[in-house]
Parts: structure tokens; sequence; C-alpha cells
């Protein structure tokens, strides 16, 4: 009898140790995270002596978008100018020709092919609208790397489906127009460099809306 009782035991012993390391591990609960908190962007900032801008880039026209956060990434555009302005029509950069000391050969340079058109009917080029610019060819390629600013606040609509708007100031328009107001040659080149250092940002939805006043 007494070895049936030592015997109940040990059983009943196992039997509560198996219980105990089968009974699960309560999980600590992963938090929700609202998405706009983690969500990111690319804008463009374009630095000048004058102040800053601060660019969209339109995904309706994503040959443009990836060519220029190509450029922009590997520092392209940094120490180029605007070396065509024109007030109340667009101020115009993007060469790295406006680099070097000859001002004469500003505006034939860029890399060694040129974008597709990319026409979007609800992309008009509205006061601070970032267009390509382009030579005069029948497909109305853009430039690889020259682009342009509208400066006047009607906008510049007979340049609509001309040449490809790919994307607008978000912040700072109002620096796009005081470059176009400076002193100029009768080649629309400004006496003094206006050099740019062009970077790309990550932003949040909510950094864009708080920082910008702006939502995609």
């Amino acid at each position: 009898m007494q070895k049936y009782l030592v015997l109940l035991m040990l059983t009943t012993t196992v039997f509560w140790a198996c219980k105990k390391s089968e009974t699960p591990k309560k999980e600590t609960p992963t938090p929700i995270v609202p998405i706009d908190s983690v969500q990111t962007e690319k804008i463009i900032e374009i630095k000048t002596s004058y102040g800053n801008m601060y660019m969209w880039l339109y995904k309706q026209t994503p040959k443009h978008r990836a060519n220029f956060l190509a450029l922009a990434e590997t520092n392209y555009f940094d120490n180029t100018t605007f070396h065509r302005i024109i007030k109340d029509f667009m101020i115009q950069g993007g060469d790295p020709n406006s680099k070097d000391l000859d001002s004469l050969n500003d505006g034939n340079g860029g890399p060694p092919y040129t974008i597709p058109a990319e026409f979007v009917d609800s992309l008009k080029h509205i006061y601070g609208a970032i267009g390509a610019a382009r030579t005069n060819n029948p497909a109305k390629a853009s430039s690889g790397s020259q682009f342009y600013i509208v400066t006047n606040v009607a906008g510049q609509h007979f340049l609509d489906k001309n040449y490809t708007v790919f994307g607008k100031i978000i912040k700072g328009v109002e620096i796009a127009y005081t470059i176009s107001t400076q002193a100029k040659n009768s080649k629309d080149r400004p006496y003094q460099d206006i050099k740019m250092d062009i970077n790309v940002l990550s932003k949040t939805l909510e950094q864009l809306k708080t920082e910008y006043n702006f939502v995609p």
C-alpha cells in the first residue's frame, strides 16, 4: 500500500509539472503605429544664398521624377547656377556648364540623354511649377538636367503640353520670385552667380503637413 501511494504521488507530481510547462506564455501585444507617422516621402531641398525652396516631385511623371532624384542623390546639381532669369516668367538652372568660368556655354550642357515627354492634363504651369527645359525637338523630349521654376503668379499656361511639368515648389516660392528680379545681362544671365545646393529629404506625411502645409 505504501509503495502504491509513493507511485501515485510521483505520477501526480510529473502530471502537474507537465501541465505547468504547457501553460502558454502571455504575449505582449505589438503597439499599433498609425501608418501616417512612419510612411515617408522624398522631397527636394534647393538651397540658395537668397533662401531655401522645397520641391515636390509628381509621381504622375515617373521618368522625370526618377531622373531628378538620381541626379540630386549624386550631388549633380551642386554648385550649378540659375543661369537664366526673367521676371514674372521663370528662373532656369541645372546646367553643369554653369559651374565653369565660361558664361557663354551656359544653357548648352547636361547629361548625354533626354527624357521622353510626360504630359499630364492635370499638371499645369501654375505659379511655382517645375518644368523640364528642352531643345526644339519634334518629340518635345526633356533635357536630362535643366529645369525651370515658374515665377508668374498667374502661371504660364501657353507652356502646357509643350514642356513637361514634373513638380512644384511647396515652400519658398517667393525665393524663386526674388531670384527672378536680380540684375542680369542682355542674355538673361545674372551678373552674380546664383548657385544652388540640392538635397533629397525624407519626410513623413505628418511632417509634410506641419512643416510645409502640404498634403500629397
